[in-house]
């Protein structure tokens, strides 16, 4: 009889109830794939909109269509379109422009995915200027500098931070949990 080493079997492989053997990709919502082009499309006329003094229906179509199935490239350029409406918006206006997407029909899922975005662009800017490019000079020494290469880092956190601020306080701080327990990624 040959030696078994009774410590090494993995008994969740062989119990059906057990959680490695379930499927985690049904967790995951399904969403329709969408194009780059697309998203372009949808950010130009969301950006016509924000030229047009309409700041807040550009933030209304940004919110209402996130581009879930799109490419990294894709949702990349959607940020930097709602980032640049957030910015665009003066901060007394902050809260009434959020009050009344609140109180419209759809309005607490629409300030989720703003909370997303605010986070997503936390991240994003936290990493762009986090990461940092060594330029070798003629000299023998080399220049460190920031992708950046500005404080404009520093003042689109701070924008989100005051959208942060201003989510928290309309839809309370429910809008960070579903925010954090929804698998949908913007």
């Amino acid at each position: 009889m040959a030696a078994v080493n009774w410590r090494t079997i993995n008994i969740d492989a062989l119990d059906p109830d057990s959680p490695a053997n379930f499927d985690l990709t049904s967790l995951a919502p399904a969403v329709a794939p969408v194009s780059t082009a697309d998203v372009q499309s949808l950010a130009g006329q969301i950006r016509q909109l924000l030229r047009g003094g309409d700041s807040e229906g550009a933030l209304r179509g940004a919110l209402e269509n996130p581009p879930y199935g799109a490419d990294e490239r894709g949702k990349d350029v959607h940020l930097a379109t709602v980032i640049e409406i957030l910015q665009s918006i003066r901060q007394s206006d902050m809260s009434p422009i959020l009050s009344r997407i609140y109180e419209s029909d759809g309005g607490t899922e629409a300030l989720d995915v703003l909370m997303k975005y605010v986070y997503k662009g936390m991240g994003h800017s936290s990493s762009a200027t986090a990461t940092k490019q060594i330029t070798p000079q003629a000299t023998g020494f080399s220049q460190v500098h920031g992708r950046g290469g500005g404080e404009g880092g520093g003042q689109a956190m701070s924008v989100l931070l005051s959208w942060h601020e201003k989510l928290v306080e309309i839809a309370g701080p429910g809008c960070i949990v579903r925010t954090m327990s929804d698998r949908r990624v913007v």
